[in-house]
């Protein structure tokens, strides 16, 4: 996949939310080119990150909440109301002779994602078993299913939604190995964060989502990056003016 753009005949409303946020606008307008390799999209709550890797996800195939292109986990379980309808608007832009399998994960319906891993080994005969993945933590589970599942390995174009909210320090820095890794291999991923963790991977592509849309920043120069190593060297700057 090498870019993300509008259909020629497909509206925008600077107006009407999502395309009201600068970053949707600047997609709409441009469209998004996605390099080989690993992408992360950074930003505030509302920028705009999950709602773009949302509707990539559903471009390439997949259910909104999570899954693969080939299995769709979560099919029947539609968000409705809460849905941007921006894929609708949207096509992807490949590159000639590849085409593969694309995987969504996001942390707030891993869970679902389990259940559909149950649901697909059953037999109808009884209750199904439950499976192994629910039996973990969340963040262990979570880093199962990033790390060692066949979904992912298989997957050419991987779509992460805040991964990093269930991982400990350790799981972020094993999963940014793994990222490294797949982008190694030729795979592509997509990626919304608030770690500043996994936007310091070594060869990535980060784009800063704000007011002015969404533009490449170092990491250095990453809001997010700044506004972490400011609370980190005198936290008491900010707690003191709590009420």
């Amino acid at each position: 996949m090498r870019r993300v753009e509008r259909h020629p005949d497909a509206a925008v409303d600077p107006a009407a939310w999502p395309d009201s946020i600068p970053a949707v606008t600047q997609l709409l307008t441009e469209g998004l080119e996605l390099p080989a390799g690993v992408t992360f999209l950074v930003g505030a709550n509302g920028a705009g990150k999950s709602t773009i890797v949302e509707a990539v996800a559903e471009v390439l195939g997949v259910h909104p909440e999570g899954g693969s292109s080939a299995h769709r986990a979560g099919a029947d379980r539609g968000r409705g109301a809460d849905r941007s309808g921006l894929a609708a608007r949207l096509r992807a832009v490949r590159s000639p002779g590849r085409r593969g399998s694309a995987f969504f994960l996001r942390a707030e319906t891993a869970h679902r994602f389990y259940t559909y891993l149950e649901d697909a080994g059953h037999d109808g005969e009884g209750p199904p078993p439950v499976h192994p993945l629910h039996r973990l933590s969340h963040g262990e589970g979570f880093g199962e299913v990033l790390l060692r599942s066949r979904w992912v390995r298989e997957a050419s174009v991987l779509l992460l939604d805040e991964p990093e909210s269930a991982l400990s320090f350790e799981n972020q820095l094993l999963l940014g190995a793994s990222l490294a890794q797949l982008a190694g291999q030729g795979r592509q991923v997509l990626c919304a964060t608030h770690s500043p963790l996994l936007t310091a991977l070594p060869g990535a592509h980060v784009l800063q989502l704000d007011e002015r849309g969404a533009t490449a920043v170092e990491w250095e120069e990453l809001d997010l990056v700044r506004e972490w190593r400011f609370f980190l060297d005198a936290p008491q700057r900010y707690w003191r003016h709590l009420p």
